[in-house]
């Protein structure tokens, strides 16, 4: 198996595992897909943590099999490519990337489909494929400007230069820099605190982000406003009120 989902206490862990630099090829861009479904459907797992182990993250695509492949086999393939980075992306779960080493060209990509990313100090993140005379295609022209800004995806984009996590915590790449042997702690110590959350609620938070960043503000405020009345029906609902009333803020149990 080039990747796996291994699932405890409510955290599911999508590990990346192609040694020696979890190059993404095509078997694992259809095994990413099938986890991500996988992952989206099984009530056990209520948040994501994305990995790829305590050297590497990924470092991009694997160029050998991509050379192989002329204009009409890559027509045909760049759906499935893109179809398998937005499944991940659309886990209406909680996710986090666990960034470790290189997370480079589809490596930082899919660091990109997570909802936040937690990087070792020694990380280094970059979307590199312009020096193939290539841009992204598994969502790097789009993720990265809505996450950091046009200006910064473009530089980042167009130079194809490598970003140090300090710099990818400044420019808003990251959002954490840990030592390396603490990722996966802090990564699973923040999917481990969401799992005991509201899961209907957790997915109407993140649905209404994700759709009104890519519509207009009336728009985004409809979306808004029918989940919101849609979780008065739930018994996450119920729930936490009952208990922010009889016992106090914050103390309600969802699980």
């Amino acid at each position: 198996m080039t990747a796996t989902l291994e699932v405890s206490d409510n955290v599911g862990t999508i590990r990346l595992d192609r040694p020696p630099m979890n190059a993404l090829d095509v078997a694992t861009q259809d095994r990413l897909r099938e986890l991500a479904e996988e992952a989206t459907r099984r009530d056990d797992v209520r948040a994501v943590i994305l990995y790829g182990g305590e050297k590497v993250f990924a470092a991009g695509a694997d160029i050998k099999e991509m050379q192989a492949m002329d204009h009409t086999a890559m027509i045909v393939r760049s759906k499935a490519l893109q179809d398998s980075f937005t499944a991940v992306a659309r886990i209406p779960k909680p996710v986090v990337a666990a960034v470790t080493g290189y997370a480079l060209g589809g490596g930082c990509e899919l660091a990109l489909c997570a909802d936040f990313r937690i990087a070792a100090d020694n990380a280094k993140l970059g979307q590199p494929e312009i020096l193939l005379g290539l841009i992204p295609g598994a969502g790097g022209t789009q993720r990265l400007a809505r996450l950091v800004g046009p200006s910064r995806a473009k530089d980042l984009i167009f130079t194809g230069r490598h970003v140090k996590a300090e710099e990818a915590l400044r420019i808003g790449l990251v959002d954490r820099v840990v030592p390396v042997a603490e990722v996966y702690e802090q990564a699973h110590a923040w999917a481990a605190r969401l799992a005991q959350g509201p899961a209907l609620a957790l997915r109407a938070a993140k649905e209404s982000v994700d759709a009104g960043l890519e519509t207009d503000i009336d728009t985004g405020l409809t979306i808004e406003r029918n989940w919101f009345a849609g979780l008065f029906a739930t018994e996450d609902r119920e729930r936490g009120m009952r208990s922010f009333v009889e016992e106090g803020p914050g103390k309600a149990k969802f699980l």
